[in-house]
């Protein structure tokens, strides 16, 4: 797959100010946001960018987009040097920033729409196509004709989407594009991400929701404390932690100390019970294979129901944080 984003030895630091002796003094001190970070994404990827806040991401995100200049390192996006051929590289990106609006408060988004394709200079008929496009794929052809400011917050976003595609970006980025929608506008846009990845366009998503990683994503980097702690794929992701299942048991008849017990002496830790019949343990299966792990069970308890299911994304990414020291 052709790289479209190649990062390599990425750092960006700068000068704040602390309150030193006395009301009067500051103390200059000097923080390092991002620190050598390299990476890799394809042509057509999503790749999803994780970590918690203060991390590092958004940090990483503005460099990519050209809006901060790297204290050393370098990027190189479709080609461009982001900071350095800023006027011709925004000719060939995207951006949707959930929480920072592109469109005019007090207008309808179709003469927001009108703004871009002046800004951008999209030939007349290009415009025409690829609105009449984005407006059928979401589904919003009632709604761009009335102000931005009584539009629900999923119609909003729908057309921060069409804001941002109008120009045909060969690259995008999302940061938390999902923030504060419902479980129908989330469907909508997800679906929407992926139609375009389809035809071709690289996405770059930070986001807090680990749904939109686990729809969307196939490649993760993880960034804590302004390093780069992982870069892999989604199943790589949650491979790191071995290969832990959680395993929830509904049983015949409540079981006794002596059958958990027997559990814990076959290396299956007990760690949740919902009721005397609903039982949760936690099994990895580099010791017992799926075979053995029923064998170990059926010999102990006296099942009627079963599921096995993976790790939480939200337990691998802390588990990730804790074993990096973040």
């Amino acid at each position: 797959m052709e790289p479209v984003i190649e990062v390599e030895g990425l750092s960006k630091s700068y000068v704040t100010y602390r309150r030193g002796k006395g009301l009067l003094r500051r103390e200059r001190v000097t923080v390092t946001a991002v620190d050598d970070v390299s990476l890799t994404i394809g042509a057509g990827e999503i790749c999803g960018m994780l970590g918690p806040n203060g991390a590092g991401k958004s940090t990483t995100i503005k460099m990519l987009c050209g809006a901060l200049l790297p204290s050393a390192g370098t990027v190189r996006v479709l080609g461009y040097e982001p900071f350095r051929d800023r006027r011709r590289y925004v000719q060939e990106i995207g951006a949707v920033f959930g929480q920072k609006s592109q469109l005019v408060w007090d207008i309808a988004p179709i003469d927001s729409f009108a703004m871009n394709k002046a800004i951008y200079a999209v030939p007349d008929a290009q415009y025409r196509e690829t609105l009449d496009e984005l407006v059928t794929l979401l589904d919003v052809a009632d709604k761009i004709q009335v102000p931005t400011r009584v539009l629900s917050l999923g119609e909003r976003m729908k057309c921060e989407f069409i804001m941002a595609m109008l120009h045909r970006p060969k690259v995008v980025f999302l940061d938390e594009p999902t923030i504060g929608l419902d479980v129908i506008a989330k469907a909508a846009i997800r679906d929407f991400v992926r139609g375009m990845q389809a035809r071709g366009t690289t996405f770059v998503l930070t986001t807090h929701d680990l749904e939109d990683v686990e729809r969307l994503a196939e490649h993760v980097v993880i960034i804590g404390g302004g390093t780069k702690v992982f870069d892999g794929t989604l199943h790589d992701l949650r491979r790191s932690l071995g290969e832990t299942r959680i395993v929830e048991l509904t049983l015949a008849r409540p079981a006794g100390g002596a059958d958990l017990a027997g559990l814990g002496a076959a290396g299956l830790a007990v760690v949740g019970r919902r009721s005397e019949l609903e039982v949760t343990i936690e099994a990895d299966l580099r010791s017992l294979n799926p075979a053995e792990l029923l064998a170990t069970l059926s010999q102990r308890l006296e099942i009627t129901d079963i599921s096995i299911r993976e790790l939480p994304m939200e337990r691998v990414i802390t588990e990730i944080y804790a074993t990096n020291g973040r």
